[in-house]
């Protein structure tokens, strides 16, 4: 039998590396990264598309319900109010479908020239004789035989204005000049145009898409403390130097609406029509097309105080299936808020947030007897023209920013990233 002098020896076990991360010059992972925000804004888009179009038929179907009687009073046959929403409707889906298509830097070029064509308007309202007067507010424009509201134009023009101003200046937003000069200073004088005629409702929403869009672009605190004190005493006077304003004040505050001979007196009739409307309908409602309130009790059955006419013809349920629409849109706004690169979509989809969510949360506050009446309508719901359109085209415009068209070709490195 052999012996083996010299075993052979044995190689240690080399560790097995484990293997290599994908490079990120592969540009794998930016695909997987841009993949999962794809996905995330395509749901954002269709979810917004969705629920408007929803607000916009359901609407259409209130103000049917809530117009026949009055419409037929006018002379106008009981579907002259819904035809003429019906008509705006049918220019604002198509239009709304058109800017959303829209890329980023067009909303850049026309920010300027929008928000002075849109303050012109304005002073032919306010300053001229073309001014017409409704319900104790100078707020409409007549040109050509065609009526409209120059303001529903400012508050759009603000919101692509106020996106392109911040996103310039989003490395200068601790320097109070930065802020209030261009901001407070063109910004809010086109928000006094509107005050002066005297509309305090539509410049409460004007002046939350101001204070709104520089939370949401992350000015801090302390520097919007002064103007928002300054705001609320000019917002003060305001109220206090109208009789008509001073009467709803009161009246929401309880004076004249507890009369002994049982009489009401006019400011408290239309809040207390509506609450009473509110009451009638309970739960389930009773039935739509059946409310009692719309044969000449309730004034701005189709307008103002159409969530009341909803309340009684389709009860609680109808009233919560409406706020967990307008919840479904503000969801849909801060999903797109969060998945846009730049600056300007993310400002002006804050500013659309406010604008919209906060004026209904306004007109339906009025109509619980939150706030005194303010005279501004429930977004996409209610009967008007100039508001519905310009909503439209607000909300077309976030749909833009949706779709992920985000080239921006001056946005710093930290807007791309």
């Amino acid at each position: 039998m052999r012996r083996v002098t010299n075993p052979p020896r044995l190689r240690p076990l080399r560790p097995v590396a484990p293997p290599a991360a994908s490079d990120p010059a592969d540009g794998s992972s930016a695909r997987i990264h841009l993949g999962r925000v794809f996905k995330a804004e395509s749901a954002s888009y269709f979810l917004l598309l969705g629920t408007t179009l929803f607000l916009v038929v359901f609407g259409l179907v209130m103000v049917l319900s809530s117009s026949s009687v009055d419409s037929y009073l006018e002379n106008s046959g009981f579907f002259g109010t819904v035809l003429r929403q019906g008509g705006f409707a049918l220019i604002g889906v198509p239009l709304l479908l058109v800017v959303s298509r829209l890329p980023l830097k067009f909303w850049r070029r026309i920010a300027w020239p929008m928000l002075m064509v849109s303050c012109l308007m304005q002073c032919l309202v306010v300053f001229t004789p073309l001014g017409i007067t409704v319900a104790g507010n100078t707020n409409w424009l007549s040109l050509g035989g065609i009526q409209f509201q120059p303001s529903e134009a400012i508050k759009l023009a603000l919101v692509i204005w106020l996106g392109m101003i911040l996103s310039q200046k989003k490395d200068k937003l601790d320097d109070w000049r930065h802020v209030y000069i261009p901001v407070f200073g063109v910004g809010g004088g086109a928000v006094l145009l509107v005050m002066i005629g005297g509309d305090l409702g539509t410049v409460m929403i004007m002046a939350g898409i101001l204070f709104g869009t520089l939370f949401f672009a992350g000015v801090r605190l302390r520097l919007l403390a002064v103007p928002l004190v300054v705001g609320t005493v000019l917002a003060l006077l305001v109220a206090v130097s109208s009789s008509n304003r001073m009467t709803r004040i009161l009246s929401f505050l309880g004076t004249g609406c507890d009369a002994a001979d049982g009489t009401i007196s006019a400011a408290c009739w239309q809040p207390l029509h509506g609450t009473w409307a509110l009451a009638n309908g309970g739960i389930f409602g009773v039935g739509l097309g059946n409310s009692k309130a719309k044969w000449s009790w309730l004034p701005a059955a189709d307008n103002d105080y159409i969530f009341a006419i909803i309340g009684e013809e389709l009860g609680l349920i109808g009233a919560v299936v409406v706020l967990c629409m307008f919840i479904l849109l503000a969801f849909a706004f801060i999903r797109i808020m969060r998945t846009s690169p730049s600056l300007q979509a993310k400002v002006s989809t804050a500013a659309v947030l406010v604008w919209v969510i906060g004026q209904a949360m306004v007109n339906i506050g009025v109509v619980l007897g939150v706030f005194p009446v303010l005279g501004v309508p429930l977004p996409l719901v209610s009967a008007g023209g100039t508001a519905l359109l310009s909503t439209l085209v607000a909300i077309g415009i976030v749909l833009s920013f949706a779709r992920g068209d985000h080239e921006d070709a001056g946005a710093a490195p930290e807007e791309n990233e």
